[in-house]
């Protein structure tokens, strides 16, 4: 199906006066007459960063729905949230009599007609193969510009059945609105828990660290020298852990500069993107797995379910290169992704949903924050599956005893300052352009959620604007795991059989792990 030319939006009448919502300095009474008050912010730097030509970010996700979608009813629940949320209501406007003015966020009036967009769509393409027309859809947003007059989102309302939903509504947003674990809980705060339509979804605990916990006795003569044998040997851990923390930081800083300076970069491979591809469209394709494979494996093996994630991608992309080059079995190959780590706290969703009740930030921290790590992935074939996720808990664990990301935002933010957007978007550009793919994943609600009373079936975020041609989000929800494959078709016209590798990695290793588990039990050794 050409999206093109069976997919055409709905004309726009363009209700907001931008120039009349320019203020600076100043601050207008709101009335009930469509008169919002002009309020400013800046952008903040990462956000004045997806302004820049090689890096027009947006987030893209979709929803499927257990029901058609009841529009007016839609209209209404996005009126009363996504609508009031600061950022929702704001345009990005440049003051072009400053020196060095820099983009600030003003208050506008939003018009839904403008936001909310019912596609046209051939009725026979979409009988024929809706699961290829919501895909082919989707996919054009990437190739269409978003009009910068008016609040930077959309959502696109897709109102036919495919295998997976009833329905499905695509969600467009700059990625200068925020970044993709701030969206997902604003998202999830305009939702209600299923099982009770007044509560809000509840989302998983944050996952601390475990830590050493030292006991302090009373002291006693006789408990003296074993005290102080304690705080000794307690004081030489802590110190060696901090010398590890400072040397792990340091090389992780000193090769992400290299990588940004052009003096260290990936081979190229049949996975790396060529020059100029994040101007190109992207087709997202996405796969459901289960996650409770995924957690049989993460207790077998003792580890985490992101170490799992990273191995089945280990084994996922070895399988698809060796297939697409016929290299030699024995060859390794290592690329690595850049993976962006959200370094503000992110507002819970129950201050979220205040926030929309009363359209104001309340205190909460929103925006982008983010910091960068690069991940080794050491593409090559195992006899025993198991080993791909032996491999990426390593690496996984190295990375825990790092600061990368935090350095890595702190020194993009100097050169900022320092040298101004330009220089900070050239350093992230080279960053992206000597790595290979960018790899997420985002924790969903355990339980399931309706949106203006229709229950969610699935959640599917993807990211366009980057250049890399392959971005890999893994999105849980329930008990499911949506795997969403961000790609330039130009480069992997073949992405479905991507997909395939991804389903037929996680089974390998799931039954690698089941028998583990069954030769454990049996008392059989274990080779390590």
């Amino acid at each position: 199906m050409d999206p093109g030319a069976s997919a055409t939006l709905r004309k726009r009448a363009l209700s907001v006066d931008t120039a009349a919502a320019i203020g600076f300095g100043s601050k207008a009474a709101g009335g009930r007459d469509g008169a919002v008050a002009v309020e400013e912010e800046p952008v903040s730097p990462t956000g004045r960063l997806f302004r820049e030509p090689s890096f027009r970010c947006h987030i893209v996700a979709v929803f499927g729905l257990a029901a058609p979608v009841d529009v007016p009813a839609l209209r209404d629940g996005v009126a009363a949230t996504l609508a009031r949320h600061p950022r929702f209501c704001s345009v990005q406007v440049l003051d072009e009599s400053e020196k060095d003015a820099r983009p600030k966020w003003v208050r506008t009036a939003v018009n839904l007609d403008n936001h909310i967009i019912v596609p046209d769509l051939d009725p026979a393409a979409t009988l024929a193969d809706p699961d290829r027309a919501l895909e082919d859809y989707v996919s054009s947003l990437s190739s269409r510009p978003m009009d910068q007059s008016i609040p930077l989102w959309e959502l696109h309302v897709l109102d036919f059945p495919t295998a997976d939903a009833a329905a499905a509504v695509a969600l467009r947003v700059h990625h200068s609105v925020g970044d993709g674990v701030s969206m997902l809980s604003l998202f999830m705060a305009c939702t209600r828990s299923a099982a009770d339509p007044d509560a809000l979804p509840s989302l998983p605990p944050a996952r601390r660290r475990a830590g050493p916990v030292y006991a302090v006795p009373r002291p006693t003569a006789a408990a003296g020298g074993a005290l102080l044998l304690d705080a000794l040997a307690a004081l030489a851990a802590w110190v060696v852990a901090l010398l590890v923390l400072a040397w792990h930081t340091a090389v992780d800083v000193a090769l992400f500069f290299a990588t940004a300076a052009s003096l260290l970069g990936d081979a190229r491979t049949v996975l790396k993107g060529e020059e100029g591809t994040e101007f190109r469209p992207r087709r997202f394709v996405n796969r459901t797995l289960s996650l409770d494979d995924i957690k049989f494996v993460k207790n077998t093996m003792s580890c985490t379910v992101n170490d799992v994630l990273l191995g089945i991608t280990s084994a996922a992309l070895s399988r698809y290169y060796f297939r697409k080059t016929g290299e030699s079995v024995s060859k390794s190959v290592t690329v690595r992704s850049a993976v962006l780590v959200n370094l503000r706290p992110t507002p819970g969703i129950q201050t979220l949903a205040s926030m929309m009740e009363t359209g104001k930030d309340n205190g909460a921290r929103w925006g982008n924050k983010i910091g960068y790590m690069l991940i080794p992935f050491h593409l090559a074939r195992h006899d025993d599956p198991i080993e791909y996720v032996r491999r990426a808990a390593k690496v996984a664990n190295r990375k825990k005893s790092s600061m990368e990301s935090i350095f890595t935002f702190w020194s993009g933010d100097m050169v900022l300052k320092l040298f101004g957007i330009k220089a900070a978007a050239a350093l992230c550009y080279n960053m992206f352009t000597h790595t290979t793919l960018s790899f997420s994943n985002m924790v969903g609600p355990t339980e399931q959620v309706t949106f203006c009373r229709n229950p969610i079936v699935y959640i599917a975020p993807g990211t366009y604007g980057h250049p890399h041609a392959l971005t890999i989000h893994y999105q849980s929800y329930m008990n499911t795991v949506k795997l969403v494959l961000s790609v330039d078709e130009s480069r992997f016209p073949d992405c479905h059989q991507l997909l395939d590798d991804f389903a037929e990695s996680l089974r390998l290793i799931r039954e690698a792990a089941s028998r583990k588990s069954e030769e454990a039990q049996d008392g059989t050794p274990i080779p390590s």
